[in-house]
């Protein structure tokens, strides 16, 4: 009987919280460094998250793409099921909580819609499915905007989130990438992953 996604979810933050301090700041630091996998265009519009629980930073990478030329923004939640909405943010602004207590821009930042939306995740596979917290923002979010235009899904997380098997419904959407501190895994060009490690 295979693991449901709960029990998934559990087993892979369980090995995301186990991780040290230490460990966490410098993958992110190794992510940062590495940048994206492919040539940012100029004024691309790049979401990051507010680094929640033991989530992998996004931070450092957001502060080098943005000193690239990207423009970024940070998801603000409208309720649950719903699509999240972008605000643009700059690493030094102040931002709120919102309500859900993440940190989000004001409401007075200007709504976008991004490029690139990295995304926060609890566990991975090779087909580029991801298991998220379980109220289904990010799924929401990209069948949504996806109707508008072409969006590129980043999944951020630690190596040691990966795990052999998502159970994927219909709804759920596949990333194109996942970055984590040793490997870049690309699902836009073959039905399996192949990764770059580095």
């Amino acid at each position: 009987m295979p693991n449901s996604k709960a029990e998934l979810r559990a087993k892979a933050l369980a090995a995301r919280d186990a991780l040290s301090e230490k460990k966490r700041i410098a993958a992110a630091a190794k992510l940062a460094k590495r940048g994206l996998p492919f040539d940012l265009m100029p004024g691309s519009i790049v979401s990051g998250y507010s680094p929640i629980r033991s989530e992998i930073d996004p931070m450092p990478l957001l502060k080098k793409l943005a000193e690239e030329g990207a423009k970024l923004a940070l998801p603000c939640v409208t309720a649950r099921g719903q699509s999240l909405i972008f605000r643009l943010f700059h690493p030094n602004d102040r931002l709120m909580l919102g309500p859900l207590g993440i940190p989000e821009p004001s409401p007075a930042a200007a709504e976008v819609i991004p490029d690139i939306l990295l995304t926060p995740l609890a566990a991975f596979d090779r087909l580029g499915h991801r298991i998220g917290y379980g109220a289904g923002h990010y799924d929401h979010t990209f069948a949504h905007l996806r109707k508008a235009k072409n969006i590129v899904g980043i999944g951020l997380a630690f190596a040691a989130q990966e795990i052999k098997a998502v159970p994927a419904l219909s709804h759920d959407v596949a990333l194109d990438y996942v970055l984590t501190e040793s490997d870049v895994f690309d699902f836009r060009s073959s039905e399996v992953a192949h990764s770059l490690r580095g």
